[in-house]
């Protein structure tokens, strides 16, 4: 057993202070958290557009045949829910009464407060816990008290932490069940980089922690209510420093990339496959994802192609002015373009290598993609289904009058689609293939030496010698 870690309570059970991650759309399931919770640590369900079964077991495909938008999003919030109901029910019966169950969601997911009301109304007595991140999730506690469950809010910073409960948290103490700080430029997934952190400059996590833990206690939380350490943990010995160490309090870790290398794990083996070959540096945190949040994944040809997308971009003016003082022509219908000399040359160039197609983005400024590229984004936009509270790709919102009133944005992508491609066997490197930053150790841990794959209890188990 490694130096010092010892079980705390949570959920009037004891259990190991090791988190499970939850993946999104799929990517963490029942047969993973339901046996990361059989090995005494806290198993997560992910919340997010879940899969869910028919009489003989198979997974339901969730095809959307709605006529609008708003019909659509309708039916992904009935999926969400039965989706993810079905992952806590066999998630609780594989767990055996052992460790706990958490269940994720993403506060910027669409229709986020109904799919939590729908899933714990569902499944009381079988869900410990909620977390929940991607944005500011004010009524968290509010309906987490509801149902009388925890909440575990993800944030990176004191700041963000200080601001949820100055608001809200104060008013539902006791089930505050954790804190997860998730660091914004090691975690995979989508992060909290704000606008004052720089994506080039990582920081050290340590001070970011303790920064939180001074807010915690400056409102009266008790040092033993824990702060969850999440992103770029591998080995627990590289974090030995943190352990019982009075300037931080009550410390736990968070798993999300490593159990996705198990034999419970639900990714396909193709991914599986591909996260062995990833080298140090081959995560890159990136801002194309249609939430607007940064997020990191793995720099495959998708992510590449995004990045040339972005990269042969113009700004024009639709009048003769400054610099913009040559018409294009190529790429637009129309001569109301207005762009600068070289902007000009640069487009026929791109034009040549078959780049002849131009789309508009909010910023004013035009991509070039190929006439293929365009068709697949305009019916990708066109299939949209509400899977975000805001989509930037779509110009979707889940309120008002469903529109975020600014053009939909051709560097982006349907993240839904991609998402559930890759979790249900396409091929990864033609999808977003989110990962954390430690990802290359897959590689050179020797644990997973000559193609090994563990069970989740085995990983558990050598989690827990310090490796």
């Amino acid at each position: 057993m490694f130096k010092g870690l010892k079980p705390i309570q949570y959920a009037g059970r004891e259990v190991w202070p090791l988190v499970e991650g939850g993946k999104g759309v799929s990517a963490t399931n029942h047969a993973s958290s339901g046996a990361w919770a059989a090995a005494g640590g806290i198993g997560t369900v992910s919340a997010v557009n879940a899969d869910s079964y028919d009489d003989d077991g198979n997974v339901i495909p969730q095809t959307y045949d709605g006529r609008t938008r708003t019909d659509r999003h309708e039916q992904l919030v009935r999926y969400a829910i039965d989706g993810a109901v079905a992952q806590v029910e066999r998630a609780h019966e594989i767990a055996g009464g052992k460790g706990a169950i958490n269940i994720n969601v993403l506060w910027e997911q669409g229709g986020a407060e109904q799919v939590l009301h729908g899933v714990l109304e569902r499944t009381r007595g079988k869900v410990q816990g909620v977390t929940c991140g991607a944005g500011m999730p004010y009524r968290l506690s509010e309906i987490a008290q509801q149902y009388g469950v925890y909440y575990l809010p993800i944030v990176s910073s004191g700041r963000a932490f200080r601001a949820l409960w100055k608001r809200a948290y104060h008013k539902v103490p006791d089930l505050l069940g954790a804190v997860v700080y998730e660091d914004p430029w090691l975690a995979g997934g989508h992060n909290g980089l704000s606008n004052a952190e720089d994506p080039t400059k990582p920081e050290d996590p340590f001070p970011r922690v303790k920064q939180l833990r001074d807010m915690m206690r400056a409102e009266g939380i008790s040092d033993d209510l824990p702060i969850v350490m999440a992103g770029g943990v591998w080995f627990l010995r590289d974090w030995n420093d943190w352990i019982d160490n009075p300037e931080l309090g009550q410390i736990m870790f968070q798993y999300g990339t490593r159990p996705l290398l198990t034999q419970e794990s639900p990714i396909p083996d193709l991914w599986k496959d591909e996260l062995t070959k990833i080298e140090e540096g081959d995560v890159l945190l990136h801002k194309f994802s249609p939430t607007g949040f940064y997020s990191s994944a793995v720099k495959n040809p998708f992510l590449r192609s995004l990045e040339g997308r972005s990269e042969r971009q113009i700004p024009f003016s639709t009048e003769k002015a400054g610099e913009h003082i040559h018409q294009l022509d190529v790429g637009v219908k129309g001569k109301n373009f207005w762009v600068a000399a070289g902007d000009l040359l640069r487009a026929r160039e791109w034009d040549q290598q078959g780049y002849t197609t131009a789309l508009k983005t909010p910023d004013n400024t035009l991509v070039f993609v190929t006439p293929d590229e365009r068709a697949v984004i305009r019916k990708d936009q066109a299939d949209c289904m509400g899977c975000l509270s805001h989509c930037g790709f779509s110009s979707w919102k889940d309120h008002d009058n469903y529109s975020t009133g600014r053009l939909a944005d051709p560097r982006s992508f349907c993240i839904q689609k991609s998402l559930q491609n890759i979790a249900h066997g396409a091929d990864p490197d033609e999808n977003l293939m989110f990962a954390g930053h430690a990802a290359y150790n897959f590689k050179t841990d020797p644990f997973y030496s000559n193609g090994f794959v563990p069970t989740v209890e085995q990983l558990v188990e050598r989690i827990l010698t310090g490796d």
